[in-house]
C-alpha cells in the first residue's frame, strides 16, 4: 500500500454515514487506511452488534445514533455520505458550517485506488452498459474490476487495484454530487430523462448533476456522448473532454452509430463493428448501450475482435428485460430495474407479443403520461401495486386505456397477470417506478417476480 496514499487518511477523523452496504465497505477500507473513523446512523434504535459483526474485529471505530452532537463535528475533518443521504438534510449542512469536508463513497474510493478508471452514468441503460464494458475488458485485461451501483462497492476494492488494473465504475447522480477528485480516463453519459426529481428538484439540476462525471477530465481524455438527447447535446458544449458521440438515428462523421441494422464505428476510418444480429440483446436502446460500450472500450485500447466477441458472447444483466420463463404459452418478463418511466418505455418497446404489464412502486415525483402513450394496441392490461397505483390508473384513463387491475402485492399482480394472459402473449414487470415502498431494492422485487413465476410450473 503506498505510503503517499496512507499519509492523506493518518490522523484524519472520518465520520461515515449511513451503516447500509457502501457505508460498512467505506468502514472498513478507512480502517486499512488508518484512519480514525466514526460510525453515524439516524435511526437511534440502531442493532450496534448486528452491524458490528459486519466489520473486521480489529477495525476501531466509534458509534453515533440519532443526532450528531457538536462537540463530535468539532472531531471531524471529512464525512463520508452514502449515496442514498441526500446533501441538503440539515444535518449535512450544519457539517459544511463546520468546514467538514463533504466526500461520498466513491471519492473516497478513488483517492485509493490505482489504474485507469472508467466510469458510466445516465437515466437508463447503466447497468448493461458497466456489465458488457466490463465483459469486453476482461477479455483483454488480465486486472479488471466492475464496481460501483451496479452492486459492487467501489470501496471494497479499491486498494486491490494496481496501476496495471483497468476499473469500470456505474455512477449515478447521488454519488456525483459529492466528487471532487473522481477522474475517469474515459466517461459515458448514455441518456437524460426525468427521473429523481424529487432529490434533484429541476431536470436542470439533474442534468448537470450528470455532467459531473467529466468535470475533471482533460480535452485528452473522453466523454462518450448520446447524439440523441437533447440535455446532453447542450451539456457538450461546456465539455472540457473530447466529445464522442454514439447515435441510434444519424450517421456521424466521427462517432459510432446504427446504419440500418449494422454498427459502424469511426475516428479515423469508419469501421463495421457489429450488427444488431450479433447481439443477445433486445430493443433500440439496448443497440444504443452496445454503441457505447464499443465507444468506451475503443478508447480504452481493447482490439476490435475481442470487442466483436465480447457482444456475441453477452446476455442480458438480470432485472434488464430478463426472460424468466414460459408457461403455458406465455412468456414471462423480469424488467424491475426499469424504475423510472423512459426505462419502462423502452422495456414496452422490445415486446414482440401482445403484453400484459405489472406496474407502479414508490413515488420519485414522476409523471407517466408518456409511458400510457407507449402501450398503444401492444399492452392489453395494466395491473398496477404499490404507492403510485393511483396515480397512475388515473394517469391512463385520461389517455382512454381503461383495462387495469389494481392489487395489493406483487404475487397478487403475478396471479392476476397470469389469469389475463392468453398463449401467445407476454407478461411484463416493468414498474416505472422504484421498489422502496414495498422492497428493499429492485433486486428483491425481481428475484420476487421470478420465484412467483416458477412456482407457477409447480401447481
Amino acid at each position: 500500500m503506498s505510503l503517499v496514499r496512507k499519509m492523506e487518511f493518518k490522523d484524519k477523523t472520518f465520520l461515515v454515514v449511513g451503516t447500509g452496504v457502501s457505508g460498512i465497505a467505506a468502514v472498513k477500507l478507512l480502517g486499512r487506511m488508518g484512519a480514525k473513523i466514526i460510525l453515524f446512523d439516524s435511526n437511534a434504535k440502531l442493532d450496534c452488534e448486528a452491524v458490528r459483526g459486519k466489520i473486521p474485529e480489529e477495525i476501531e471505530f466509534d458509534f453515533v445514533l440519532g443526532a450528531i452532537p457538536s462537540s463530535v463535528m468539532d472531531k471531524v475533518d471529512i464525512a463520508i455520505l452514502s449515496p442514498g443521504v441526500p446533501t441538503d438534510l440539515p444535518f449535512v449542512l450544519e457539517m459544511q458550517e463546520h468546514n467538514i469536508k463533504i466526500w461520498g463513497e466513491i471519492e473516497l474510493a478513488y483517492r485509493c485506488s490505482k489504474g485507469k478508471l472508467l466510469a458510466i452514468t445516465g437515466t437508463n441503460g447503466k447497468t448493461t452498459t458497466t456489465a458488457l464494458v466490463g465483459e469486453i475488458l476482461k477479455t483483454y485485461y488480465k486486472s479488471v474490476f466492475v464496481v460501483g451501483n451496479i452492486g459492487l462497492p467501489y470501496t471494497e476494492y479499491a486498494l486491490d487495484m494496481t496501476e496495471d488494473s483497468v476499473t469500470v465504475a456505474e455512477v449515478s447522480s447521488f454519488q456525483l454530487e459529492t466528487i471532487h477528485k473522481f477522474h475517469p480516463q474515459v466517461s459515458a453519459i448514455l441518456n437524460i430523462t426525468p427521473d429523481h426529481l424529487n432529490r434533484h428538484h429541476t431536470m436542470e439540476c439533474y442534468a448537470e448533476t450528470k455532467a459531473r462525471i467529466a468535470k475533471n477530465q482533460t480535452k485528452d481524455e473522453i466523454c462518450v456522448l448520446n447524439y440523441e438527447d437533447a440535455y446532453l447535446q447542450k451539456l457538450a458544449k461546456d465539455m472540457s473532454a473530447d466529445v464522442f458521440w454514439f447515435s441510434s438515428e444519424h450517421i456521424l462523421e466521427r462517432g459510432i452509430w446504427l446504419e440500418g441494422e449494422q454498427i459502424y464505428y469511426c475516428d479515423t476510418e469508419k469501421i463495421p463493428v457489429c450488427t444488431i444480429h450479433d447481439m443477445n440483446l433486445l430493443g433500440k436502446h439496448n443497440y444504443e448501450n452496445v454503441m457505447a460500450a464499443i465507444a468506451i472500450t475503443m478508447h480504452a485500447g481493447v482490439p476490435i475482435d475481442c470487442i466483436r466477441q465480447a457482444i456475441r458472447d453477452f446476455q442480458a444483466v438480470e432485472h434488464r428485460i430478463e426472460f424468466v420463463k414460459e408457461v403455458n404459452g406465455v412468456r414471462y418478463y423480469n424488467d424491475s430495474k426499469g424504475t423510472n418511466p423512459d426505462a419502462a418505455i423502452k422495456a414496452v418497446e422490445a415486446m414482440v407479443r401482445p403484453t400484459i404489464v405489472i406496474g407502479g412502486g414508490y413515488d420519485k415525483k414522476n409523471t407517466y403520461e408518456e409511458w400510457i402513450a407507449s402501450f398503444g394496441d401492444k399492452v392489453k392490461c395494466l395491473v398496477l401495486l404499490g404507492e403510485t397505483k393511483d396515480a397512475i390508473a388515473a394517469t391512463a384513463k385520461k389517455a382512454g386505456f381503461t383495462n387495469i387491475i389494481m392489487t395489493q402485492s406483487l404475487q397478487e399482480a403475478v396471479e392476476v397477470s397470469s389469469r389475463e394472459a392468453k398463449s401467445g402473449d407476454a407478461v411484463l414487470l416493468s414498474p416505472a417506478c422504484a421498489s422502496w415502498d414495498m422492497f428493499k431494492s429492485y433486486e428483491e422485487r425481481g428475484k420476487l417476480f421470478k420465484e412467483y413465476v416458477r412456482a407457477m410450473c409447480e401447481k
